[in-house]
């Protein structure tokens, strides 16, 4: 059976363990809601754990209405660049920032459109990074309780704490802040490389149970 995901920005090392070991169907048709994964994500800088969040669009008066699908970026504010220049300050002397950087850079210079759409090319930037499969299949209507697949789309609420144990590695502010977990994937990709995708194939799921 298939697991229901959310695309996210740059998905948690959590997620993507989960993308890479199971087949996933992306929820295409619910509602957008504020303060989750689906316009955030969290990175390690010199000051800490440091989130990237993307401004978005409201229609007025449809604020808890919005298909996540139909929800636009709020380009009006330069975030792409933002952010882009937050990675480079964060990253720029990891092991790997420069051997992914021209592949990712454009997803910060061509940002546009909805939401959505920009979440999963990040994915699919990061599959091909890593040189996986990416998920395509995606839902058709939205369902409470699905039925023909298992439910995932708790791993998109930023606030919820996953009962997760994930295995460390070296980090690039490791000393001043000790290893900090589950951050996006971009910092596992950027600190083990090649060995990303070792490492996420290795994860035990046993918190999807929890």
């Amino acid at each position: 059976m298939s697991l229901l995901v959310h695309p996210t920005y740059f998905p948690s090392i959590a997620t993507y363990s989960v993308i890479v070991q199971n087949d996933i169907v992306w929820e295409a048709c619910d509602n957008f809601q504020k303060q989750t994964y689906r316009n955030r994500c969290y990175i390690c800088t010199d000051q800490g754990k440091h989130m990237l969040n993307i401004p978005i669009k409201h229609i007025k008066g449809k604020e808890n209405h919005q298909k996540y699908s139909e929800i636009e970026m709020d380009n009006s504010f330069n975030w792409q660049k933002q952010h882009w220049r937050t990675l480079e300050t964060a990253y720029r002397t990891s092991p790997f920032f420069e051997f992914y950087e021209d592949d990712l850079k454009p997803l910060f210079e061509e940002a546009k459109g909805s939401l959505f759409d920009f979440n999963l090319k990040t994915i699919e930037t990061i599959s091909d990074c890593l040189g996986v499969k990416n998920p395509r299949e995606k839902t058709t209507s939205y369902e409470v309780v699905p039925s023909k697949n298992t439910d995932m789309r708790f791993l998109a609420e930023s606030k919820k704490e996953l009962n997760i144990n994930l295995n460390e590695y070296s980090q690039v502010f490791e000393e001043r802040h000790g290893f900090i977990a589950n951050l996006s994937v971009l910092d596992l990709l950027f600190n083990e490389g090649t060995n990303a995708l070792t490492y996420l194939k290795n994860q035990s799921l046993d918190f999807l149970n929890a």
